[in-house]
């Protein structure tokens, strides 16, 4: 018999309040910053405190037929595996990350802070307590939630890293190292994702890939008086608008880089527009911008597809540019911008760096210095709906707990793990959710995580799961 739906939510309630909120408020007070932005990761210890936390509240779940290890490579963040055996058939392989972004308190709201939690309902404030902190400890749950009814479930998997944030540069040698561990999964569920709003329970079929690097333009060897050079010494940063047109219209954000495009089906389409009908302008309503900005695309329908299956380039960082107040007259020896392209699903991520590489470079402007130094890039995920009894499953128990149907959207983000796992196990479905939303704020500050639809998700993912063993 599939599970109590109403019991379900009940204890999912409870589990949240009891257990999940206080050992995941003590996982926000610790920095867990990714190894890209804390080279030191190793010597400070976070990223490894953040696993000794959740190993602690695992110990607490009372499951049984759990084991964990905790795997470390040199020179590489720790992964943590977690498998629960099953009490009927079929693997599940979950997926979630606990490193995190970096904070700027100054920034945050008055009495928020990013490494204190905070609730104010519906809403519990912190770093990392929506992206992703949340995500192991409500995958955990929902499985407790099965083995406390004796409702049969799969054999579980939970694979937990620390490098996300980084673009998971860490993960792919322990995919190769564990995969005899990892089994052959029938479904793999990834908690890093959310939807337009929170009433929905929202399914993620499509993420875009990230390109992303320095590119780095000299002029002199040392800065000279604006009055003395003005005119006659090119300016790096003048440089650079030269440098970024080749790759981007600045009139319309366009790339220009045909290779970075992809072809949008008339059944994506029809997905933007009948997905447009339901959340209207929510989306654009839900972004911090200033009141007389307006967007760039022309309407909801052509937004869903620029945010999702559109290139895009973000200038997210600078140096050798100081700041206002500190800026003398002087012709600055060099600028460098960290770019950051993120592309369509089914765009190849390796092709377009060496694109972006050789358009930058060649022939720089006036001769100068000039450099593109690449990150690790990753692709993007484009995966087919779910269908069978997984889909009636959580349908079913999204219409009893919500009283609305689940929906699915894309989302124009990034999580490496997805394409590395489909290249992995192509006959694998997949399964990616969360509950992010309008105003959650991940990467930014005021990051917060919305309990309630947390609460929901953990129920209907606990009956989606048990489908698998039916």
């Amino acid at each position: 018999m599939p599970p109590d739906l109403d019991t379900l939510m009940k204890r999912s309630d409870e589990l949240w309040e009891d257990s999940i909120i206080p050992s995941l408020s003590k996982f926000v007070e610790i920095a867990a910053l990714s190894p890209s932005f804390e080279p030191n990761w190793e010597e400070k210890g976070d990223l490894d405190a953040t696993i000794k936390l959740f190993c602690s509240w695992l110990d607490e779940q009372n499951l049984t037929g759990m084991s964990y290890e905790i795997h470390r490579m040199e020179g590489l963040t720790p992964v943590l595996l977690v498998t629960v055996e099953g009490t009927g058939p079929g693997e599940v392989i979950f997926y979630s990350h606990l490193d995190k972004q970096p904070s700027k308190p100054e920034l945050w709201s008055e009495g928020l802070h990013p490494l204190q939690a905070v609730r104010r309902d519906p809403w519990l404030f912190g770093r990392g307590a929506l992206d992703d902190g949340y995500g192991g400890y409500l995958c955990v749950t929902a499985l407790r939630m099965l083995q406390e009814l004796k409702t049969p479930h799969p054999k579980c998997k939970f694979l937990i890293e620390t490098c996300e944030e980084s673009g998971s540069y860490d993960l792919p040698p322990y995919l190769d190292a564990l995969t005899e561990k990892l089994g052959n999964p029938d479904l793999v569920v990834v908690l890093d994702s959310g939807g337009p709003d929170y009433e929905h329970i929202w399914t993620t079929e499509a993420l875009r890939g990230l390109v992303s690097g320095t590119l780095s333009v000299q002029v002199s060897h040392e800065g000279v008086h604006s009055g003395m050079s003005g005119g006659t010494i090119p300016s790096s940063f003048r440089i650079q608008r030269l440098l970024l047109d080749r790759v981007e219209d600045s009139a319309t954000g366009k790339i220009l880089i045909p290779e970075m495009h992809t072809q949008i089906s008339d059944t994506i389409r029809n997905q933007a527009a009948a997905l447009a009908e339901v959340i209207g302008n929510s989306i654009w309503e839900g972004l911090p911008v200033v009141d007389t900005l307006i967007s760039q695309s022309s309407s909801v329908e052509e937004s869903l597809l620029d945010v999702n299956w559109r290139p895009a380039l973000g200038i997210i960082g600078a140096d050798g540019i100081p700041s206002v107040q500190a800026a003398g007259n002087v012709l600055r020896t060099n600028t460098d911008l960290k770019l950051s392209f993120r592309i369509p699903p089914g765009v190849n991520s390796e092709l377009v760096e060496k694109i972006i590489k050789e358009k930058l470079e060649n022939n720089p402007p006036f001769g100068a210095n000039v450099s593109f130094t690449l990150d690790p890039s990753a692709d993007g995920f484009h995966a087919p709906p779910l269908d069978g009894k997984l889909l009636k499953s959580l349908h079913d128990a999204s219409m009893h707990i919500t009283g609305l149907p689940p929906l699915a959207t894309w989302v124009g983000g990034t999580i490496p793990f997805m394409a590395m796992m489909q290249n992995k196990y192509p006959d694998a479905k997949f399964l990616c959710t969360g509950t992010g939303g309008p105003g959650n704020n991940a990467h930014g500050p005021d990051e917060k995580l919305h309990v309630p639809s947390s609460k929901r998700l953990t129920a209907v993912l606990s009956a989606t799961i048990a489908a698998i063993s039916k």
